[in-house]
């Protein structure tokens, strides 16, 4: 079984080629210049198929991962924030018709990149396990007993969007307090009051990875934004070991680069807060292995698994 794994995100396109084995024969990359409207980023998606499918040959399945809610059963992207007028899109179906109508299978980028690290990453063996990307914004998924969790409306699990009280005691999303988005707005909201010395008074357009590169470099403003995105993140993986008792969550995206400066909070907020430590397994937080491939690995494998069930 040959596969063509494709993996839609707001800011990149990539594609690979897989044989029967899950080897990676190709691949190839560009930005998905999603200002310029579905249609025109319809096309480059199939276009950048193509570029990695060899000649005279056709795949035997086709898995695609993309941002935003989704109907799985259909392969329809019913909006999302990373895509600009994207609505009851029918990728699957659009793209099946460009390969020769071969099987195509769509899901949240969310859901894929949780089947990769438990089948080839960090999760192998954590049961249940969960998955979380935090980039961006902060997606992820739920693996229990060896399969992808998706719950009663298939679009299940989105740990970004837990809900918290924030500082001013606003209600706010997660992935609103600890994403690299967050980053940048928490340390805005600082400078208008910090007193003392910091590199990014200055700086006109601030973003997460500016912020992190400060934090690294010691600036104190910078430290205190990502504690308190930590904290946040802490509070998040205590309400995942009371309601789902994961043996591991495995950790991705830019903002994980901060290592303990984000996490080092994070680990004091769920010793703190955990109910037990009994609910805190060995080695429980894990740094995805599997880089800026994980969801074409992991769209490959959710092909695999979708047409095996077919046949």
């Amino acid at each position: 079984m040959s596969l063509l794994a494709i993996d839609l995100g707001g800011t990149r396109l990539r594609a690979a080629w897989y044989d029967e084995s899950r080897r990676q024969l190709a691949r190839a990359e560009t930005k998905t210049r999603a200002d310029e409207g579905p249609d025109a980023v319809i096309e480059r998606v199939i276009a950048t198929g193509h570029q990695v499918v060899p000649a005279g040959e056709a795949p035997s399945a086709i898995g695609m991962s993309t941002p935003g809610p989704m109907d799985a059963r259909r392969g329809v992207i019913l909006h999302s924030f990373a895509l600009p007028g994207w609505q009851d899109v029918p990728l699957a179906s659009i793209v099946s018709q460009a390969f020769g109508g071969a099987p195509t299978f769509a899901e949240n980028d969310g859901n894929v990149g949780p089947l990769a690290e438990y089948h080839l990453g960090a999760g192998r063996g954590a049961n249940p396990m969960i998955y979380m990307t935090i980039s961006t914004g902060i997606g992820g998924g739920v693996i229990i007993d060896g399969k992808l969790f998706t719950g009663w409306s298939g679009h299940a699990a989105e740990p970004g969007h837990m809900q918290f009280n924030d500082d001013q005691g606003q209600v706010r999303r997660l992935e609103e307090l600890a994403s690299g988005t967050a980053l940048a707005r928490l340390a805005m909201e600082k400078l208008a009051t910090w007193p003392g010395e910091t590199s990014l008074r200055d700086v006109q357009d601030i973003d997460g990875a500016m912020v992190g590169r400060a934090a690294q470099a010691g600036d104190a403003l910078a430290l205190s934004v990502v504690q308190t995105a930590g904290r946040y993140l802490g509070l998040a993986l205590v309400n995942l070991l009371h309601l789902f008792s994961p043996q591991a969550v495995v950790v991705g995206g830019s903002v994980t680069q901060l290592g303990d400066l984000i996490f080092g909070p994070a680990r004091a907020v769920i010793t703190e807060r955990v109910l037990d430590p009994a609910f805190v397994p060995p080695n429980f937080i894990r740094q995805a292995q599997l880089g800026d491939d994980v969801c074409l690995i992991g769209a490959a494998l959710y092909a695999q698994q979708r047409r095996d069930a077919i046949d």
